[in-house]
């Protein structure tokens, strides 16, 4: 039974794809700063069958996410799939940005991939197989007003991405990226009528995403159907954006 961590997974497209990952089979380290939000995703995932361990850390420090991993490899006994999903927003536009909000969301949001996969990527060579997925978005892809902090850090995902892909793949790890686009979700179900129908306007298939269809497709790129698929950014927007 293969091992998954799961970054910010207490909620949201995390918590879709954890609770995909466990009902596939895979022994979950369910993420989030909140012990008890952890707690209550591995609860839920217990009751319907899964394997699921709770840990709580604040992956905005080197440290912390060295000690993360080291506490899931202890007590699952490894690590072999990461998936960095965890990510804040401090929205405002560039000459209103504080320091702090351009920091806070950048080491969240992209230096805490940095690190986990750096330390992750120890065990993963040691067994010789290993899958990485980080969770972009399509603001990485084409860039959004007032989000300089937020998109740089997808942006900066998705050539970490290709960095990684290209260092390991002789190594049997593969790393891929998932670029979200409009997914319902909180927000979604507070926008206007009016806001909603602009925002659907620019998606091709007329309807927002769902978690449980992002989590499908990080489903995939873990699975060995998947396996000669290395250093991709896969867009699931509906067809928004399109090269």
């Amino acid at each position: 039974m293969k091992t998954a961590l799961v970054t910010g997974s207490s909620r949201g497209l995390g918590r879709a794809i954890a609770s995909e990952l466990a009902r596939r089979g895979y022994t979950l380290a369910v993420h989030s700063r909140s012990a008890e939000s952890a707690q209550a995703v591995v609860t839920a995932i217990r009751q319907d069958g899964g394997t699921a361990e709770a840990f709580a850390a604040d992956i905005s420090q080197a440290a912390a996410c060295q000690e993360l991993i080291t506490a899931v490899t202890q007590r699952l006994g490894g690590l072999d799939v990461l998936v960095n999903n965890a990510g804040i927003t401090k929205d405002t536009l560039a000459l209103r940005m504080k320091d702090s909000d351009w920091t806070s969301v950048i080491d969240t949001d992209l230096s805490s991939a940095f690190y986990l996969s750096r330390t992750v990527l120890r065990g993963m060579l040691s067994r010789k197989w290993g899958r990485i997925v980080n969770i972009s978005s399509v603001v990485g892809l084409v860039g959004n007003v007032g989000q300089a902090n937020y998109v740089a850090a997808k942006a900066g995902l998705i050539g970490l991405t290709k960095a990684l892909a290209k260092e390991y793949a002789s190594k049997g790890i593969t790393v891929n990226a998932v670029a979200p686009g409009f997914i319902t979700s909180d927000m979604t179900a507070e926008l206007t009528e009016q806001l909603k129908a602009a925002y659907l306007a620019q998606i091709p298939a007329g309807r927002f995403g769902t978690p449980a269809e992002v989590a499908h497709t990080v489903a995939f790129l873990i699975s060995d159907e998947a396996a000669y698929i290395n250093g991709q950014t896969l867009v699931v927007d509906g067809g928004m954006v399109m090269a």
